[in-house]
């Protein structure tokens, strides 16, 4: 283990931290991005320009994030090319899915939910990473 391995992704999580404390202490909002997205493509929200921002913010800065990685010979992305498109498409509409059935997203519930001691958002958390866990699990038996 590296000292970059424990650094870089405590740098993250810290970052992860502030932004979204800085969100709720100066715009009272939940940084929850299910939400922030699906208020952005609903016609007529009144708000949707900060929305628009916020989702431009998330895609540069993984677009930066990749140009830098490439830069330094290393890829800090899952890369997809195996799955494929259509299953990786199939995921993301099982995952908006989830998210409405659930009220929320991991980013909602799981870091400002809980931070907030949010009952709703630990029963929530919980069900993601118990899902998630035996999604994987499953398809690693299966394959």
């Amino acid at each position: 283990m590296t000292m970059e391995s424990v650094l870089m992704p405590l740098a993250g999580g810290a970052i992860i931290g502030l932004a979204v404390s800085l969100m709720l202490l100066l715009n009272g909002r939940v940084t929850g991005i299910s939400g922030i997205v699906g208020a952005a493509l609903k016609p007529g929200t009144i708000d949707w320009k900060w929305r628009v921002f916020f989702i431009f913010g998330l895609v540069s800065g993984g677009a930066v994030v990749r140009w830098i990685d490439v830069g330094r010979g290393v890829n800090s992305f899952v890369d997809l090319s195996e799955v494929g498109l259509v299953p990786t498409a199939i995921a993301g509409v099982i995952v908006g899915f989830g998210t409405l059935m659930g009220s929320g997203c991991t980013s909602g519930h799981g870091v400002c939910g809980i931070s907030r001691m949010s009952p709703r958002s630990l029963v929530a958390t919980v069900a993601f990473m118990t899902a998630g866990i035996l999604t994987v699990a499953l398809l690693k038996a299966i394959v």
